[in-house]
């Protein structure tokens, strides 16, 4: 007897192991598989293959399948290129996401954080961040998802022909896409598909930012965290041209729709080309095209309600820093690496940097100007205009680095991803502890600290550091002649 209940037990537990592996989605069933503490479900695939006739289209919805879909492994990347094998990685058919959800599932359903990688919109994918970093301890349903990039997620071709009006905005529709997949599939999960967070940064925060710009947005999150970037990643229709022709330049041709049938391979090497290294950070992104983003992004969002919404913004001390060391130029700004970086915004940034440098050192001026002007500037003006009627801004700025000289661009990713028992030494552990779980807490609806006040113009941010606490900055820097682009040409 002590047998048959020992046997019964066992096969009741795989029973219901085998049953939290396999779950339904409107497109059919999936199963995905045990890892740490999670139920991780590899590879979905949340549109169709933007492929042949779908190629440089907006993505559409996933055709549904018959047997169950075993999720056990990560789709392809986005195409992009790779510089340790200097040619084209990854694949045109990769709209795929993961979801990470907790073994042990509490009685209520769970909040949601959706991650939208960085990468400057022409590399990265979903899979480089670690979803047992809030599923495992935390009880938050994680979701990473891909989109496409560079030539295949941002060429503007809607001039030419109206079947590619959304090529500029393809990237951004893919996230649209996969966030309306979250909304309609994640309650067989266990999760809450009215408190969605959506989370990016760098260039992923960028492409989040542009859900504060469209209509297509609504009922599809409910907060966001905006981590080192912003709606200057919006271009207009003149500067997603002059790019577009960079590249037919590149590849020897005369008309736009003469890329079309053009290889992954020879578009992405192309593309790779025009790029010219760390200098192309801004060369791709979303367009204002007057169909999908069709007004200036902080005009949208002062005419727009966003009261019922929250939002979590900052970034880092020394964000340029990262980018100096990429472009040795930038610790002599001029005119032709300035250029390189802002197009015709150039002017402001060198006038800027001259004044600062006649005043400071010439490193620091520079490190503070590019700053600026890369990222925290930008970061300041979107708060500012959220702030007007909603009290539901949190401003941050990380400083820690192990060298006391300022924290740099995505150093605060491994703070806010941290997974114990998985840094080297030197890292700082009770921040991690800190930053993870002021993270999780705002995720799961509350105030991200007791001690963290929510931002008004002019009032305290969280400066993450040693010792951590909430300062008041003496002067927020903005430029009121720069526009809301950060990179512009004609």
């Amino acid at each position: 007897m002590k047998k048959v209940l020992s046997v019964l037990f066992v096969l009741s537990i795989t029973i219901s192991a085998f049953a939290q592996t396999v779950v339904k989605t409107s497109a059919g069933y999936i199963k995905g598989i045990t890892e740490d503490q999670a139920v991780v479900f590899k590879g979905i695939p949340y549109a169709k293959p933007p492929i042949d006739a779908l190629r440089f289209k907006a993505p559409q919805p996933v055709d549904k399948w018959k047997d169950t879909l075993l999720c056990d492994r990560f789709g392809s990347s986005a195409a992009q290129y790779s510089g340790n094998t200097k040619g084209l990685q990854g694949d045109e058919n990769s709209l795929f996401l993961n979801v990470y959800t907790p073994l042990q599932k509490p009685a209520h359903k769970m909040p949601v954080v959706v991650w939208v990688h960085g990468g400057g919109m022409t590399g990265g994918n979903g899979a480089t961040m670690n979803g047992h970093a809030f599923a495992d301890r935390d009880s938050i349903i994680t979701v990473t998802i891909n989109y496409r990039l560079g030539v295949f997620g941002f060429l503007y071709l809607g001039d030419i022909d109206k079947a590619y009006q959304t090529s500029g905005n393809n990237g951004m529709l893919d996230m649209l896409m996969a966030l309306k997949w979250v909304k309609q599939n994640i309650k067989s999960f266990g999760g809450d598909a009215d408190n969605v967070t959506v989370m990016g940064e760098s260039a992923g925060a960028k492409l989040v930012s542009t859900l504060l710009t469209s209509d297509k947005s609504k009922g599809l999150y409910k907060q966001l965290v905006l981590e080192s970037g912003g709606v200057q990643c919006i271009r207009d229709t003149t500067t997603a041209k002059a790019i577009r022709q960079r590249l037919l330049k590149e590849l020897n041709l005369q008309k736009p729709t003469d890329v079309l049938n053009l290889s992954t391979a020879q578009l992405i090497e192309a593309q790779n080309k025009v790029l010219n290294g760390a200098a192309g950070t801004n060369y791709f992104g979303p367009v204002q095209d007057g169909a999908i983003i069709k007004d200036d992004p902080y005009h949208y969002m002062e005419t727009h309600n966003f009261k019922d919404k929250r939002f979590l913004i900052g970034s880092n001390k020394r964000e340029s820093v990262l980018f100096m060391n990429g472009d040795k130029r930038l610790y002599h700004p001029d005119s032709t690496v300035l250029k390189d970086w802002y197009g015709n915004n150039y002017t402001f940034v060198l006038n800027a940097y001259n004044k600062y440098a006649n005043a400071i050192e010439p490193d620091s001026a520079a490190v503070f100007i590019l700053t600026q002007y890369m990222y925290q500037m930008h970061q300041y003006r979107m708060a500012n205009v959220l702030t007007k009627g909603n009290n539901n801004v949190w401003m941050y700025r990380f400083d820690y680095s192990k060298d006391g000289k300022g924290a740099v661009h995505a150093d605060e990713l491994a703070y806010v991803w941290y997974v114990p028992g998985k840094h080297n030494n030197g890292f700082n552990e009770q921040l991690a502890e800190q930053v993870h779980a002021y993270w999780v807490s705002y995720i799961k609806g509350r105030q991200p600290a007791p001690n963290w006040e929510q931002y008004q113009p002019g009032n305290k941010v969280m400066i993450f550091n040693n010792v951590s606490g909430q300062e008041s900055l003496k002067d927020i820097y903005n430029d009121p002649q720069y526009p809301a682009a950060g990179f512009v040409l004609n």
